[in-house]
């Protein structure tokens, strides 16, 4: 019986899984809206939730502490100092998932996973180049 076992394994060992998750954690971070599978983005949630509190805290043990689940030492400063400042009053639910449907390849269920109250500037959506249809081939062609 798994009583009170928390967290998925994701087929992975325990080093894999653990560095993983301090480069999505450091990438979200980061980015503040990453794509991801649901399950990863569930299990990414917690973990990023509590070194957004351990930011908001701004001790010398918080910040050491924060180290463990952070890759990248240059994403601490923004974490201690701008999105502390951003989530002061929140009193948690930093991240929202947005679910975006099945992935082609392996019909996985995808989502992206991001920060709330975030600029939203900088996520200009981006447009696909479309192909142009034969038919326009062949009216350009001809002329």
């Amino acid at each position: 019986m798994r009583h009170l076992k928390s967290g998925r394994k994701f087929g992975r060992t325990t080093a894999h899984r653990k560095a993983m998750f301090r480069n999505m954690v450091s990438a979200l971070l980061d980015k503040e809206r990453i794509r991801t599978t649901l399950p990863k983005a569930k299990e990414l949630r917690s973990k990023v939730e509590k070194t957004i509190t351990l930011g908001k805290k701004g001790t010398l043990h918080a910040r050491r502490r924060a180290l463990r689940l952070v890759a990248q030492r240059d994403i601490l400063p923004k974490l201690f100092g701008d999105l502390a400042e951003r989530y002061a009053d929140r009193p948690g639910g930093y991240t929202r998932i947005i679910k975006i449907g099945n992935r082609l390849g392996d019909d996985a269920p995808m989502a992206f996973i991001e920060l709330v109250d975030r600029e939203e500037a900088e996520d200009a959506p981006v447009e696909k180049k479309v192909k142009p249809k034969a038919e326009d081939k062949e009216e350009s062609s001809g002329e």
